[in-house]
């Protein structure tokens, strides 16, 4: 199934839609301000358990990441000092995974053993949206880069027709970006950038 939202102005039924398949155990796959990702509720268990085995990861041996609606959000699920806060209330939204030590509000399955998650607020009305409604953030882990075509990760239509039988939805929220978010990395005492992308940190 694919629905369509457009940016500047969502359908609430639509919208209502997308929020139930995710209260439903459902994994879809959604705009951000880099790459469409795929994702689910963070309080599925079992869509948790799908996304991984979607991506053939091991939840507790890799790092998560998440979307949140806004900064107060993301504070309930992990713990930001008052240097990181300033960091990401400069950077967000953005397209930027900071990676902080996470709450005891995060689900066991979402934690790998550094008990961190990687915490996104994209600039896309869209996956906001979609996080306000349900009321609680999803996972974000990026739709795999294709060997032979890259079209596909920009076109929602052509994500649909790849993963229509993998996933329970598509996001159509228009031509999405090629280029990753920008992960830094804020455990230690310095932020440290793991991964330059299409976010330009100050």
């Amino acid at each position: 199934m694919i629905v369509k939202l457009y940016d500047n102005n969502i359908n609430t039924k639509d919208l209502e839609s997308v929020v139930d398949v995710l209260k439903k155990d459902g994994v879809i796959i959604y705009p951000t301000d880099s790459v469409y990702a795929i994702g689910c509720s963070i309080l599925s268990i079992k869509a948790v358990q799908n996304v991984a085995k979607l991506k053939g990861i091991d939840p507790k041996k890799s790092s998560f990441s998440i979307i949140c609606s806004d900064l107060s959000m993301a504070a309930s699920y992990t713990k930001i000092n008052d240097n990181i806060f300033k960091a990401m209330k400069a950077n967000l939204p953005g397209p930027f995974t900071f990676i902080l030590p996470a709450s005891g509000k995060l689900p066991n399955i979402m934690l790998n053993k550094r008990r961190t998650v990687g915490v996104r607020i994209p600039d896309n009305y869209i996956a906001k949206s979609i996080v306000e409604e349900l009321g609680c953030p999803i996972i974000t882990t990026s739709v795999d880069k294709d060997d032979v075509d890259d079209e596909y990760m920009t076109d929602a239509e052509l994500i649909h027709e790849k993963y229509e039988s993998l996933v329970d939805l598509v996001v159509d929220g228009g031509i999405g970006n090629m280029e990753l978010s920008t992960i830094l990395d804020c455990t230690g005492k310095e932020i440290e950038i793991v991964r330059e992308g299409i976010g330009k940190f100050s």
